[in-house]
Parts: structure tokens; sequence; C-alpha cells
């Protein structure tokens, strides 16, 4: 895969999803120049139950995560609603991604960035985008199948990239 290729997982979370901001998120990854290659939206609770797939899903996701004290209330704030799990892909989309999501902590996030516009809370944080290349291969493994994901050239390609 060459540097144009990267990609990064790119998840709306529940209260994203419920503030209507899913057209605006993929608006900012479009007009940046990263072309979208996989997407589903999913709701991981079943009959206010996680079911078994649905947990261990965002077990293995947070798995880093496990031991914090708020891992419980995290698991329970990613179930609460549908999320729109996503892939993009182009040249340093790791890196621009995390930086167009703005600091995890929204009071810490730059006005123009994703969490500086649409969050106060880091509990309520909107989104979540792989931190490394390593970590968006994973992420993307866990939530996409191989045949869910879409290769193509984009016609823009030519006036993206020299």
């Amino acid at each position: 895969m060459s540097d144009l290729e990267e990609r990064t997982f790119i998840a709306i979370k529940p209260d994203g999803v419920q503030r209507g901001l899913i057209g605006e998120v993929i608006k900012r990854f479009e007009q940046k120049g990263f072309k979208l290659v996989g997407m589903k939206m999913l709701q991981v609770r079943i009959c206010n139950q996680l079911s078994p797939a649905s947990q261990e899903l965002l077990h293995n996701h947070y798995a880093d995560l496990s031991t914090k004290g708020f891992f419980p209330s995290l698991i329970a704030y990613m179930s609460s609603g549908p999320v729109v799990a996503m892939v993009w892909e182009g040249k340093g989309v790791v890196k621009t991604g995390r930086v167009m999501l703005g600091a995890t902590n929204p009071a810490d996030s730059a006005p123009g960035t994703i969490r500086g516009d649409y969050c106060i809370h880091v509990g309520k944080n909107v989104i979540h985008g792989s931190d490394s290349v390593e970590s968006a291969e994973q992420e993307i493994s866990l939530w996409f199948q191989p045949s869910e994901l879409v290769s193509y050239k984009s016609c823009a390609f030519n006036w993206l990239y020299e």
C-alpha cells in the first residue's frame, strides 16, 4: 500500500449521530480531499442489552482503556445509540484526520476542528479517529470485513496529488 492509500478509521459516536453531524463530518473529510472507502451505520445495542458480538466489538476497540474507571460508562455511552463507522483514505489521513478532529478534550480543541466547533464535554466528544497507522489497521479490521471496503481512483486524484 502506498502512502497515498493510507487509511484511517473514523467513527461518529452516538451523540454526533443524534445531533445530526454525520453530513458535516463527511463534508469536512471530503473537502479536505480524502476518499471515503467504507461506511456503515450500526447500533451496538439490541433490546436495551448489548449483544455478545457488540460487547466483544466495543471491548476489543477500547481494550487499551479497559482498566480505567470510566470504562463501563464509555461502553454504555458507545452503546446508547447508532454509530457511523467509516474508513477514509489518502496521504497522511491518520495524522491529518486527528488534527481535523481536535483534542480529545473539547476544551483543548481549537476552533475550526470538529470537537472545537461541536463539543463541550470530554464524555460526549462526538467522534473517534485512529491515532496511528497501526491502530487504524486494527480498528478497521474490527469494524469492517475486507469485502466492505472499496478501492477506486477518484476523478479528483490528479487535482489533489502531484
